[in-house]
């Protein structure tokens, strides 16, 4: 990578050490979401059924189908979406390879004004755009043009192993704390748990985002109190009805 001139805002190389600081951000984010979901649904689910029945087989096994169903639609969905990123990405990259094989001198003064736009002057955006040309053309246009790194382009498979890990380990904590304790404490340990991990949730995907922890905390503490409120009264409702 060329060395930084004093005029020049941003080297290719922070460029680079801030995408990749951006992605694992992004990944720790969706592993956090991930496990917040699967707290909340499958808590849902469970309390929901608590609700109609004290059986611990049938809570196991509602609690198990929500796992399973919840961790491999987020897996799929996460695959898709990131699937179609990609296939946007490689499309892009194309469109570029084309045009720095047709038009290089077009290329080159499009890289040049672009590097002008970001502060500096013309005849350092000018060299600069040179000598990142001559070293990786590819590169220096998807990263500064289309900001995009080729060379971590996103995965489809490493996205849904993540979702689906993630949503596991959020489902697993209101299940066993629904079917570990004694009948009589079912409820209340399910509640406090499923609480004190959606603080914890709370807390976590806000530092990421770098907001404040209190409101992510109550939005999600307020959302699990609801879902689970509302599937406890559905459940009640069906266990009285003999439904």
């Amino acid at each position: 990578m060329i060395q930084p001139t004093p005029d020049e805002p941003q080297s290719a190389s922070d460029e680079a050490h801030g995408g990749a600081l951006g992605s694992r951000l992004n990944w720790l984010r969706a592993a956090v979401l991930g496990a917040n979901d699967g707290i909340v649904s499958t808590a849902g689910l469970v309390v929901g059924v608590a609700g109609a029945t004290n059986s611990r087989s049938a809570l196991l096994t509602a609690g198990l189908a929500g796992l399973l169903a919840g961790s491999m639609s987020m897996a799929a969905g996460e695959y898709v979406s990131v699937s179609t990123q990609r296939d946007s990405e490689e499309a892009a990259l194309d469109v570029e390879k084309r045009w720095l094989r047709e038009r290089p001198e077009a290329e080159l003064e499009e890289l040049t004004a672009m590097l002008r736009d970001r502060g500096l002057s013309q005849k350092v955006a000018r060299e600069a755009a040179q000598q990142l040309t001559e070293r990786d053309a590819l590169t220096a246009h998807a990263r500064v043009q289309l900001g995009i790194d080729p060379d971590e382009l996103t995965n489809p498979w490493h996205a849904a192993w993540a979702s689906f890990l993630a949503f596991t380990v959020g489902a697993l904590l209101p299940l066993l704390a629904i079917v570990l304790p004694p009948a009589h404490l079912r409820l209340t340990v399910t509640v406090v748990s499923v609480l004190a991990a959606l603080v914890l949730t709370g807390c976590s995907s806000a530092r990421l985002g770098a907001a404040r922890p209190g409101r992510a905390v109550v939005r999600n503490v307020a959302g699990g109190t609801l879902a689970m409120a509302v599937t406890y009264g559905v459940g009640s409702l069906l266990g009285a009805s003999a439904v």
